[in-house]
């Protein structure tokens, strides 16, 4: 029988396990059960082979550690004892999955012997994320949790697990207490990148008997007892490298670039470029001669075909499309998605690799995997197919700043306009209002200076403060967040970063309309214009507040400043994010609705000739 480790031994071949696999972040709240994941981490940090961030609230944790893996582009851990601990990941890990971002979730628990005896803190943690994880393990009290570790990483990539599975049972033929210690395939996205859950159990003691930092203890327990088959110690951790910072020139394949030699045929054929779908959306569009609609948070709004206002022309042009072909996930529009609905247009949709967020057969499109295929099926534009989108933009453009140059005040479409504009490194988009005023007001340009992140996997309003801190602390570059006063004030807490903790270079800019803007564009709004349910509306939709947000800021020891014109906009905007600020902007939601209208028609007007 195989000797029982300690908890300290444990969670020390955890952690030489996490860093073996690329781990150079990790999030940590504070917690008992916890306790020899803690103290392990501390010995890998003075080791420098890790940084810790500690966050008191795990839903925050969570989302950190989620932004830290977008900034990144590496697996990053979130630590929590045991209890409700684990259910408060349970946002972010969904966020995670539709997304496909590489969190861990690693949650300690009590052992065996003490669930379903009414021991304090305890439930029933494995399998608690169901489909939302690519793989769960439960690793038993005493066990080496090495192999269940490593393979757990191999499932966050996207590797499919099945090939590995056996040989891992084999490997752990009798298991304590009847616990699987190999990781069990979940849902429906094996092959695709996502989150995993490993549940460490630990039994007493929880803490090292001499705590050096150097990973080892009275008893000589290293992080490095255990070794790969041909001698290579667990222990050993490959080069550290930076994180990846995502650039423009990507290495598509040549026939993205380049129409296929039989792509011959003339198509009124749009490029959609939803969230996620990179620079190659953008090549293929200029290759094909073909109009590009492309969502902020695509990396794909730039280039000469790009089309800015398209929601607002999908009306009058989008009758005249016949094809269309998408990248990434569109989620922002609903012409898009009516586009996209529609018998008469031919869709199709790249998918090179496994995604999380759509279940095959489950969409119209069809799905097309080689290049050569997706070439063929868009053919390229009719001469001056491009050219009429383009005009038709160019006008638009002309249009919206009329009417919003002779709006009183700012507005959050200026903002996102400005936002845009001016804002290098990283760019940070809430959910409701603030990315689709980018989407319309945004105007695409040539080379794109930001980097654009949103949590568009489930479009939450959560977590957006804590993910935008994590991507500015992965990217280690500095950091904008555009987002609505509610988004800010739901994840306000954030905010809190203990002494010593590495601070992010981030600015928080902040469309303050005290309340809920983004229902007086919907259908409630038209509802609320009845007198019998305006109350109703604004309470229930609305939301209103008193917040006051320059004393929040003061109280975490913020940087605020309250800007109240374009031109102070456009000068704070323009100097670089250096540390933590926020920007907040006083806005009239009242006036949204009718400044919608406003703009509709002008650019309706600005485009009537275009028609004809």
């Amino acid at each position: 029988m195989t000797a029982q480790l300690s908890s300290m031994e444990a969670a020390r071949l955890a952690v030489s396990a996490l860093v073996w696999g690329g781990v150079r972040d990790v999030v940590i709240a504070p917690g008992s059960r916890s306790a020899p994941l803690a103290y392990a981490l501390a010995e890998a940090e003075t080791r420098e082979e890790l940084r810790l961030h500690v966050r008191i609230d795990e839903r925050g944790a969570a989302f950190t550690a989620l932004g830290l893996s977008l900034g990144s582009l590496r697996p990053v851990p979130v630590v929590t004892t045991s209890g409700t601990a684990v259910g408060e990941l349970l946002p972010a890990v969904m966020e995670a999955n539709h997304a496909g971002v590489e969190l861990l979730v690693i949650s300690a628990d009590r052992p065996e012997e003490m669930r379903g005896t009414g021991a304090n803190q305890t439930t029933v943690q494995p399998g608690l994320f169901g489909i939302h994880v690519r793989s769960a393990v439960d690793i038993p009290a005493g066990d080496d949790p090495t192999d269940a570790v490593r393979t757990s990483l191999l499932s966050a990539k996207g590797i499919p697990l099945a090939p590995l599975l056996e040989d891992l049972r084999e490997m752990a033929a009798t298991p304590s207490q009847g616990q699987p210690t190999a990781p069990t395939d979940l849902g429906p996205h094996q092959g695709a990148v996502g989150p995993v859950h490993i549940n460490l159990p630990f039994r007493d003691p929880l803490f090292p008997e001499q705590r050096d930092f150097t990973g080892q203890d009275d008893v000589g327990a290293t992080a490095t007892v255990a070794a790969e088959p041909g001698g290579r110690p667990t222990g050993d951790v490959p080069p550290k490298t930076e994180g990846r910072e995502p650039g423009w020139t990507i290495d598509w394949p040549v026939s993205l670039v380049e129409p296929a030699v039989h792509a011959t045929d003339e198509r009124r054929t749009v490029v959609v470029a939803g969230h996620g779908a990179g620079a190659i959306a953008e090549a293929f569009a200029r290759a094909h001669r073909l109009p590009l609609l492309a969502e902020p948070s695509s990396n794909a709004r730039f280039g000469p075909n790009a089309i800015g206002p398209y929601r607002m022309l999908l009306g009058r042009f989008g009758t005249q499309v016949e094809r269309a072909v998408v990248f990434g996930r569109p989620t922002l529009s609903r012409p898009v998605a009516a586009l996209l609905a529609r018998e008469d247009v031919q869709t199709a949709l790249y998918q090179p690799e496994p995604v999380a967020w759509f279940e095959p057969g489950r969409r119209r499109e069809r799905v097309i995997s080689e290049p050569e295929d997706l070439s063929l099926f868009a053919g390229s534009g009719p001469d001056g197919w491009v050219q009429l989108w383009r005009r038709a933009a160019g006008a638009a453009d002309v249009a919206l700043i009329h009417v919003l140059d002779a709006e009183p005040g700012l507005t959050g479409l200026r903002v996102g306009r400005s936002v845009w504009l001016n804002t290098r490194g990283r760019l940070v988009l809430g959910s409701s209002n603030p990315i689709r005023d980018v989407d319309l007001a945004g105007t695409p340009i040539d080379i794109p200076d930001a980097f654009v992140h949103a949590n568009r996997g489930l479009a939450g309003i959560d977590g957006t403060v804590a993910t935008a801190s994590g991507i500015a602390l992965g990217a280690r570059i500095g950091t904008r967040a555009l987002m609505g006063d509610l988004t800010f004030l739901h994840d306000a807490g954030s905010l809190l970063l203990g002494p010593g903790e590495p601070e992010p270079d981030l600015q928080i800019v902040v469309v303050n309309d005290s309340g809920g803007g983004i229902f007086s564009t919907l259908e409630h709004g038209k509802v609320g214009e009845q007198a019998s349910y305006a109350s109703a509306v604004e309470r229930l939709f609305g939301t209103p507040h008193r917040a006051d947000l320059a004393s929040l800021a003061a109280g975490y020891g913020i940087q605020h400043r309250l800007v109240k014109d374009a031109d102070e906009l456009d000068t704070v905007l323009s100097e670089p994010v250096i540390g933590r600020s926020m920007v907040e902007v006083r806005t009239d939601r009242s006036r949204l609705r009718s400044l919608h209208a406003e703009v509709a028609a002008a650019i309706a007007t600005a485009t009537s000739e275009l028609l004809r």
